[in-house]
């Protein structure tokens, strides 16, 4: 069984940031989306130690920093469900509000 799975929304962010990043440097994108992947698979072997956030999204969720991005999760998911991957300066609020009326 697979630790996470991300859900089509997590990929095209994850995608979005790397295209992002590497239009200044392949190197940084690489990092960044290591420190990622990195931080999922710990999420995965302990999804508590992420932050609850009911101002962003209901109990189900988690929130998780790595640099500048959160990782929002459902922590009681088996394998645990990435849903999206965000730069914490958006609306993350309402990006999650669009998405969980999409679900």
């Amino acid at each position: 069984m697979k630790a996470f799975v991300l859900t089509p929304r997590a990929e095209q962010d994850i995608g979005d940031i790397w295209n992002y990043i590497a239009a200044d440097s392949i190197d940084a994108a690489e990092r960044v989306l290591e420190a990622l992947e990195k931080t999922m698979y710990r999420l995965a072997r302990n999804p508590g130690i992420g932050h609850l956030r009911e101002e962003l999204a209901d109990r189900r969720h988690r929130f998780f920093l790595v640099y500048s991005y959160l990782i929002v999760y459902r922590f009681e998911t088996k394998p645990l469900q990435v849903i999206r991957v965000l730069h914490a300066a958006r609306d993350v609020a309402g990006i999650l509000r669009l998405t969980s009326e999409e679900e």
